[in-house]
């Protein structure tokens, strides 16, 4: 497999471009790309920071090298979901990054600052993992986007990711979602503008850049999304870009540049400051300050001791 620039030695086929590349032009290949989103989307303009919302995985630390080597000021931000090991080596990988980088990292814990790791909060309120992390993740991402005083938050989407999402939204015809749906959220009423630099990368590039990158990532997938319908929506994508490739390009690009714009007449609800937080939301209270009431109820129930229980030290006879 020869580089199809240099016709050197290819370290990487991609078959939706028919193309392969040798390792220093599959790196200009991948930083043309997000150069490529960043301008045609608007997403970053000189002088701006961004923060780069960390995960520890090769999307999100590619994203964060990728933007570092274009000169961009990024910092990362990893919130730490308190799911046990997994979260653990995710935070080291993340801290290693930075640290090899000279690069800044705030770390946010779940536990601290919400009373509970994201499991219990789950359990708390009888909802499964991945909503309440998500939740968790787009209040916690923007709330401290915007107290440290960043202009754009990053995060490390690719195009198997936003392919996936799009499919699912057409399946189910999440309307509200098919019309916001894009590389680039804009800021508005205390939201931080939120851009996918990675939208035009695969998710098999993201890896071999990782890797030729020698970043040291997590390779492992969270152990609360085994079973995920985005897993499903991957693979099935999955099957029809093997048949044929550039499909998934064609499905997530033809939407944006054709389907979008018939979605284009959904008019986002006025936000508002949550009464608890002071974080926008459209209801009286934030979803996020739901969550951690419910759950301090649910663990304020629990504590209560039996009336004869033994006291702390006592012998139970």
């Amino acid at each position: 497999m020869r580089c199809t620039v240099c016709r050197g030695q290819a370290v990487i086929d991609i078959p939706r471009h028919h193309s392969a590349f040798c390792r220093d032009h599959f790196f200009e290949h991948f930083r043309s790309q997000v150069r490529r989103a960043i301008r045609e989307w608007d997403m970053l303009a000189p002088g701006q920071r961004v923060l780069v919302a960390v995960s520890g995985g090769k999307d999100s630390l590619a994203l964060w090298d990728v933007l570092l080597d274009l000169g961009y000021q990024a910092d990362g931000l990893y919130l730490d979901l308190g799911i046990g090991d997994y979260s653990c080596r995710s935070l080291e990988a993340c801290q290693r990054f930075a640290q090899e980088h000279g690069a800044t990292l705030h770390v946010v814990a779940v536990e601290e600052r919400y009373g509970l790791p994201v499991p219990q909060l789950a359990r708390a309120n009888r909802r499964a993992t991945c909503a309440v992390c998500g939740t968790t993740k787009r209040y916690t991402f923007n709330r401290t986007a915007r107290q440290l005083g960043y202009d754009v938050l990053a995060t490390g989407h690719n195009l198997d990711d936003e392919a996936a999402a799009l499919l699912g939204n057409l399946l189910h015809w999440n309307v509200d979602y098919l019309a916001r749906q894009a590389p680039v959220l804009p800021a508005r009423d205390g939201l931080v503008k939120r851009i996918k630099p990675l939208y035009r990368l695969g998710e098999r590039e993201t890896a071999a850049y990782a890797v030729l990158r020698r970043i040291d990532y997590v390779v492992d997938e969270c152990p609360h999304a085994v079973g995920a319908k985005e897993l499903l929506y991957k693979e099935a994508l999955n099957l029809i870009e093997r048949q044929s490739p550039g499909s998934k390009q064609s499905l997530l690009f033809g939407f944006l540049e054709k389907g979008r714009q018939f979605f284009g007449i959904y008019e986002p609800p006025p936000l508002r400051p949550c009464a608890e937080c002071g974080e926008p939301t459209t209801a009286q209270v934030c979803a996020q300050c739901r969550l951690v009431r419910r759950a301090r109820e649910a663990v304020a129930a629990l504590k209560p001791l039996r009336r004869d229980a033994p006291a702390d030290g006592e012998e139970e006879r």
